[in-house]
């Protein structure tokens, strides 16, 4: 059968899509498009972002470069001439002068006569320790994804990734490394938890692979009189107790070491956290985890799970882009929709499943559900 009788028997909308496709991929209609006034903004954007898919690692690795020579903090203090930055960032003038324009390109950094300043989006680097880490852990990232189709079929061996976070066997070097790193990211999503659900109407939170303890001090400082236990591997579990000596939250705050894997967490809590654990793990771990904190969860007990999450409208690429590969080099995990993360709650036993509004759904969405569906 031709193509075009097979067209032809297909719904109109997907012959619509089946005749945009033969003429976006058309190189008489792409050179048609770009000198028709009506289609040249569409054509000149869409030249553009394909563009900057293919320029995006060069991007990233300037980024990198003004993170590592601290050239948003130096321009913090004030503007300054290439030749002054040149000093402080131990580069020749012509090597200045080159990061400095590449950097006024993205935004990172602006242009004020002969001096440089701070861009819009260097401005929001300084003192930002969450994504400055984010990008200095990158490097990992991107040496696992040289060949991406070697990934994608598995012929990769260990990846730099799947080391870095196989912490739980690993010295106190790599725990205390990857903990460092979570804490750093987690003010940024401990807001936006906090915001979104009402912690006050509990009497007892327990935050389940809740690293060095850095979200449960944000919410003693929103929430006084709440109890608050963390659950993490025992040399994690080490690091919060000192977090919450040094907070001063010893009378109301308590560090258990244990696997949620292998191991039954400890009862007493009404509302318990997942901060940015379940999409680290396949679907029959993610289960078992989600198991194991509904039979320590009273029947009155709440379930509150926070994460990234595929799909989410205005911050597509964040999820099955840039987790879905993240997670794939990591060695485990996978990014899920909110429909999915449901799912998986009712499999696990929970009832009323309900997704919550978050500021900046980009860091972080949030679902609440309830042991007792009553």
């Amino acid at each position: 059968m031709s193509p075009v009788v097979i067209e032809a028997a297909l719904p109109w909308r997907e012959r619509l899509f089946a005749w945009r496709d033969r003429a976006v991929a058309s190189p008489r209609f792409r050179r048609w498009a770009t000198t028709f006034p009506l289609t040249r903004p569409i054509a000149r954007r869409r030249t553009r972002a394909l563009f900057d898919l293919c320029a995006g690692f060069v991007y990233s690795q300037i980024l990198l470069a003004c993170v590592q020579l601290d050239v948003f903090e130096i321009l913090a203090e004030r503007p300054a001439s290439i030749a002054s930055l040149a000093i402080r960032l131990r580069l020749s003038v012509e090597a200045t002068e080159r990061l400095l324009a590449a950097a006024t390109a993205l935004q990172l950094t602006s242009r004020r006569g002969d001096r440089y300043a701070l861009g819009p989006l260097g401005a929001a680097m300084v003192g930002n320790a969450a994504i400055q880490q984010m990008v200095l852990h990158h490097p990992m990232l991107y040496a696992d994804l040289q060949d991406p189709v070697a990934l994608l079929q598995g012929q990769k061996g260990g990846t730099e990734l799947a080391s870095y976070w196989s912490y739980a066997s690993a010295g106190e070097g790599p725990v205390a490394a990857y903990t460092a790193l979570m804490a750093a990211s987690q003010p940024l999503v401990s807001d936006e938890v906090i915001d979104a659900y009402s912690l006050g109407q509990h009497r007892h939170l327990m935050d389940v692979g809740g690293g060095d303890g850095s979200f449960l001090v944000a919410v003693a400082e929103r929430v006084p009189g709440l109890q608050l236990t963390l659950y993490d591997l025992p040399a994690v579990a080490e690091m919060a107790c000192s977090r919450f000596a040094v907070s001063r939250l010893t009378d109301r705050a308590r560090a258990v070491g244990g696997s949620f894997l292998t191991e039954s967490l400890p009862g007493g809590a009404d509302v318990i956290s997942l901060v940015r654990v379940i999409h680290d793990h396949n679907d029959p771990e993610a289960l078992t985890i989600l198991r194991a904190v509904r039979a320590a969860l009273p029947k009155d007990g709440v379930v509150l799970l926070a994460e990234p999450m595929a799909e989410t409208a205005g911050a597509e690429p964040v999820g099955h882009a840039y987790f879905g590969f993240y997670l794939l080099a990591m060695g485990q995990g996978r990014p899920r929709t909110a429909a999915k993360l449901m799912a998986l709650l009712q499999e696990a036993g929970f009832a009323k499943a309900q997704l919550l509004r978050t500021r900046s759904p980009l860091l972080a969405r949030v679902i609440i559900a309830n042991v007792n569906p009553d």
